[in-house]
């Protein structure tokens, strides 16, 4: 099986959901994970903005060049340091950052590209997220998929706590993070509303983030 090939819509997606966490004032932004460019070619015309891309597969990479102003092939982590100091005022993390063999290193690292009170904007798979822990739990299944929250080329998991204990360790203060992609049912609603809303961020998907270097 080729995990990577996960199918068009996969890499062509537009992420219209994330937009709302992209600073305004952002004129400089690297999408690390671009695919096609899709995204990042939005994002050029709304905040008007110089958008570079960082995409692992050349296949993708070659259609995002023809919509971004630069993309960076090959392993982020290998490139990283390659690219310019206090450059970018938002790095992009859109389901990519669970992707990376060392996130933390990464998150570190980014700072020395960032300019002073520069972003990191993201979306990150909510392990906690009610149907998966309807498997694990009752089903006793961890199942690896080709897409989703047990994406084969998953390396990392988080939950709401750990995405705001590893962003304040790689030291960033969080400015918004939010579920995004609810998917309720009326089991887990009555659920939640018995344990005064302890299981709220079991209906989302993922988590949305934008967070600014100290």
């Amino acid at each position: 099986m080729e995990i990577y090939d996960k199918g068009l819509p996969y890499y062509s997606s537009e992420r219209a959901e994330m937009f709302e966490f992209i600073p305004s004032e952002c004129k400089k932004i690297l999408d690390v994970g671009c695919s096609q460019g899709a995204f990042g070619q939005i994002l050029k015309e709304r905040n008007k903005a110089e958008v570079w891309g960082a995409e692992l597969m050349e296949e993708h990479a070659k259609v995002a060049k023809t919509r971004l102003d630069k993309v960076i092939v090959g392993d982020f982590e290998a490139n990283l340091s390659k690219l310019p100091d206090r450059y970018f005022d938002c790095v992009i993390f859109n389901d990519s950052l669970e992707h990376l063999k060392d996130h933390y290193k990464v998150l570190t690292d980014l700072q020395t590209k960032l300019v002073p009170g520069g972003y990191v904007v993201g979306s990150l798979p909510n392990f906690r997220f009610y149907r998966n822990i309807k498997d694990v739990l009752f089903k006793k299944e961890f199942k690896y998929v080709s897409s989703g929250i047990l994406d084969y080329t998953h390396y990392r998991f988080f939950t709401e706590k750990s995405i705001r204990r590893t962003f304040a360790e790689c030291g960033y203060d969080i400015v918004t993070l939010k579920g995004i992609n609810g998917d309720e049912n009326r089991k887990l609603k009555l659920l939640n509303f018995i344990l005064f809303g302890f299981l709220k961020d079991m209906k989302y998907v993922q988590f949305g983030i934008t967070a600014r270097m100290k």
